[in-house]
């Protein structure tokens, strides 16, 4: 069996996704997510102008074997976009290799470790009422635990708080004189710190202690302010706090541990396991938060997590919308298969994505579930997703008050 053929689909169904799809000579084909949300265009590059040559007429099913030829042969190793392009082949030849044995790729992962997959929400509001109200819609779906994140008083756009005229911007960037520029959001940390313990003890208030709770810093504050922060909040009794502070700085989070025990959740801009090594064989974190499409794919992750697993670190893999539903079908598998799972993010897709990408996997009460359909259960509607071409866009940039630009 050879690959025969390696196209790469761009679509934007509400946001952009980029989809690699393989086919072999017998006619199977397998799907890999390569969307990196703001440079969606340098991963397709990579893709068609330096990878796809290299796949034709290769071995569908040597699948390590073209894992490290990808990684090692291009010699400029690591970053978001390489182990991007490397993850959707890494997908799509486990989605081959599972169709062609009939089975869901879960059990060529040794099988389910469990019967469903647990999630967490999303609940964001300008105030604390607002945020109480999503609070309550989070519930109501089913969800059994909700990150919380809320507007800080004086600041007009936040991380991680919109309404249905912010989505759209953030998805669309902002048109000037034709050209698409970021969202600008502004920063003020003296005044966020103030106010999240306002927010959590509101929230603990109206909720009660046994809703597990997770809260993101989205990478903004220095490790002093971090582990300020992280002691704060301890009464609070948090799932996990996550992002803290930039941790390309690995040792940042010893001053975190030092003076909290507040969970700690770290990772989802990561790519490869040397951005982890620290945390993990010194235990400053709790969980691991890379995704599939980001880290290269199913393999490499998979030997992240029993890396982590030797300091019973737990896994929470980054399920974002600019994830697609080929990457988090990968990732419910992996959730599915794997010990020493801790929770999975879900923000779920728009009716028009869920069309142009038919999954098998379901969510039920708040749980994930693969199904049990040969491969990772994608198919995708291309057609549907030529109709929906690629739009420019950013994510958000970050401005202090000052003007200076931040850490978004």
């Amino acid at each position: 069996m050879r690959i025969v053929s390696a196209d790469v689909v761009v679509t934007s169904p509400g946001r952009n996704f980029v989809t690699l799809k393989l086919t072999t000579d017998e006619g199977v084909t397998g799907l890999g997510d390569a969307t990196l949300n703001g440079r969606e265009l340098a991963v397709v590059s990579y893709l068609r102008d330096h990878v796809v040559p290299l796949l034709i007429g290769t071995d569908p099913q040597r699948i390590e074997h073209t894992w490290q030829a990808l990684y090692r042969g291009a010699y400029w190793r690591r970053g978001p976009v390489t182990m991007a392009a490397i993850a959707a082949v890494d997908v799509a030849l486990w989605d081959i290799k599972a169709k062609i044995a009939g089975l869901p790729l879960y059990q060529l992962l040794g099988g389910a470790s469990r019967d469903r997959v647990r999630t967490y929400g999303h609940a964001n509001g300008r105030d604390i009422p607002e945020l109480l109200d999503s609070v309550r819609a989070r519930l109501a779906e089913g969800y059994p635990a909700v990150r919380v994140q809320t507007g800080v008083p004086g600041l007009q756009r936040v991380y991680g708080v919109h309404d249905g005229t912010a989505i759209a911007a953030e998805a669309d960037g902002q048109r000037i004189d034709q050209r698409v520029l970021p969202v600008e959001e502004d920063w003020d940390t003296a005044g966020y710190l103030r106010h999240v313990p306002e927010v959590l003890a509101a929230v603990r208030s109206e909720f009660g202690p046994e809703l597990p709770l997770l809260h993101d810093a989205h990478h903004r504050l220095s490790p002093q302010e971090a582990a300020r922060l992280a002691r704060t909040v301890e009464p609070f009794d948090l799932f996990w706090l996550e992002d803290l502070t930039p941790a390309e700085n690995q040792t940042a989070l010893r001053l975190v541990r030092q003076h909290s025990t507040t969970p700690l959740a770290i990772g989802e801009v990561f790519n490869t396991v040397h951005d982890y090594r620290t945390l993990i064989d010194e235990g400053l974190i709790d969980y691991v938060r890379s995704a599939v499409t980001h880290f290269g794919g199913v393999s490499p992750l998979r030997k992240l997590f029993d890396y982590a697993a030797q300091q019973q670190i737990r896994t929470g893999i980054h399920g974002p919308e600019d994830i697609s539903p080929v990457g988090m079908a990968a990732a419910i598998h992996l959730d599915l298969a794997i010990h020493n799972f801790g929770i999975q993010e879900y923000s779920g897709h728009t009716p028009l994505t869920e069309r142009v990408f038919r999954h098998a996997y379901t969510f039920t009460d708040g749980y994930l579930h693969p199904g049990e359909q040969p491969g990772i259960g994608v198919e995708l509607d291309e057609e549907l997703a030529a109709a929906h071409p690629y739009v420019p866009a950013y994510l958000p940039v970050n401005r202090l008050l000052d003007g200076s630009v931040h850490d978004w």
